[in-house]
């Protein structure tokens, strides 16, 4: 549901991107590969290393991602944090390990935590109905809720309050994530793009990733067969691999039911600061068209995010993303509508990515947990609530890989092996 942009995000943890890292090497300790460095795999890999049973002495770590860590989703989302969101299984969890995480190490500052207000609204937007009404009719707003257009509201809700809605800065949670989790001297993070799982003979466990290290032209790894023939790939041996890849789940399961629904947004400095609230809307543009664009105002700016679509198939990186300029500038327009202070304030970023989602009707996801496959693992379909689910989810990842089971909430009814088979006959 948004990232810095390049010159204002802070610097991706060092790594030789052109070389397997020292993990890589067999020397007796249990490998886990994780593939992909958003925010589920970061969460994974940092709760793995605070877990009682993982030891720098046992156990090593790899994240392998394929352009940079918190590039999709988990540099684009919205951050909102609410105990109402889905699952159930996993959501009470996971927002109080955010409340602990935020006390532990200031999110306050590192990651702008801190709860906030949620409202819906509805309005009309329409320049006819703007004007025709000669003597507008004010709706009573919440006080603190100045920077929001009273005239043009035809009603509003509470939907919760700050004992149930929180959020974060979710590019600068997840590359803080990624620092502590890296604080443990093994878990090293690899630049490559995996273009697929290595089965064994008999096709029933995965034993290692064939990736594409940074470096190599676009030409070269264009597809799997050129890059394996033209030696443009290495290959990374694990002992467990997690899946974590989010709407590019399917390019390694086809079997797996996640595809992306892409989402736009755009993020602005306004004139002046605005109270901390997060509005779900239903605003009238014309006779018989909608708009509900959601908008979350952060400690320094807002985020402001449209519906999203399935109109263009997912691409090879995030890096290839389309962003479509009449969508942003769509929200631009309304939200300027909306508030003066929006109106007035600087746009720092025009974007969009896409949100893993389960196409499976009796589940919303995320799936969770092993595969059919022996020392396969996945972590996916988390849909717009990533960034909510994620402690929640590395915690329970870290404690399926390093115990055999969940221990801390019951996700059996997200167990991937319930949804989907996996295996070198399904086309991996």
């Amino acid at each position: 549901m948004a990232p810095p942009s390049a010159s204002t995000a802070p610097a991706v943890p060092s790594t030789n991107p052109r070389m397997p890292p020292p993990a890589s090497a067999d020397d007796g300790r249990t490998h886990i590969i994780i593939v992909g460095a958003g925010i589920i795999g970061v969460c994974t890999a940092y709760y793995l290393t605070r877990h009682p049973l993982f030891s720098p002495k046992t156990h090593k770590i790899t994240i392998i991602e394929s352009t940079r860590p918190a590039s999709g989703a988990s540099g684009k989302a919205g951050g909102l944090l609410a105990l109402w969101a889905f699952p159930s299984q996993l959501v009470p969890l996971s927002f109080k390990l955010h409340e602990e995480l935020a006390e532990q190490y200031n999110g306050v500052d590192e990651w702008a935590y801190r709860r906030l207000q949620t409202v819906s609204l509805e309005g009309n937007l329409s320049k006819t109905a703007r004007v025709s009404k000669k003597q507008p009719i004010d709706i009573d707003l919440p006080e603190d809720l100045d920077w929001v257009r009273s005239d043009i509201m035809d009603g509003w809700s509470s939907l919760s309050g700050k004992e149930s809605t929180a959020q974060v800065h979710p590019y600068k949670f997840t590359m803080f994530m990624l620092r502590r989790a890296q604080e443990s001297g093994v878990v090293n993070l690899l630049l490559g793009k995996v273009l697929k799982l290595n089965y064994s003979s008999k096709g029933n466990a995965v034993e290692s990733v064939v990736y594409a290290p940074v470096g190599s032209s676009a030409e070269s790894i264009s597809t799997e067969s050129k890059a394996l023939s033209d030696g443009h790939s290495s290959i990374l041996k694990g002992d467990k691999i997690v899946i974590t890849v989010g709407p590019w789940t399917s390019r390694l399961l086809p079997t797996c039911p996640v595809s992306g629904l892409r989402a736009h947004s755009i993020t602005i400095t306004p004139s002046r600061p605005v109270s901390a609230y997060a509005l779900f809307t239903e605003l009238k543009v014309a006779k018989g068209k909608y708009i509900s664009p959601e908008i979350y105002a952060r400690k320094d700016e807002v985020y402001i995010c449209g519906e999203g679509d399935n109109y263009v198939e997912i691409p090879d990186t995030t890096d290839d993303v389309e962003v479509l300029k009449e969508r942003c500038e769509e929200l631009v327009k309304y939200a300027g509508i909306v508030s003066k202070e929006l109106q007035g304030g600087r746009i720092t970023r025009r974007q969009a990515c896409y949100l893993p989602v389960v196409d499976v009707p009796s589940t919303s996801g995320p799936l969770i947990g092993p595969t059919n496959s022996q020392n396969l693992y996945v972590a996916s379909g988390h849909s717009c609530w990533g960034i909510n689910n994620a402690p929640g989810t590395g915690k329970i990842m870290a404690e399926i890989l390093l115990e055999g089971e969940a221990k801390s909430a019951d996700v059996s009814s997200l167990d991937p092996r319930r949804y989907f088979i996996s295996g070198p006959l399904s086309g991996e």
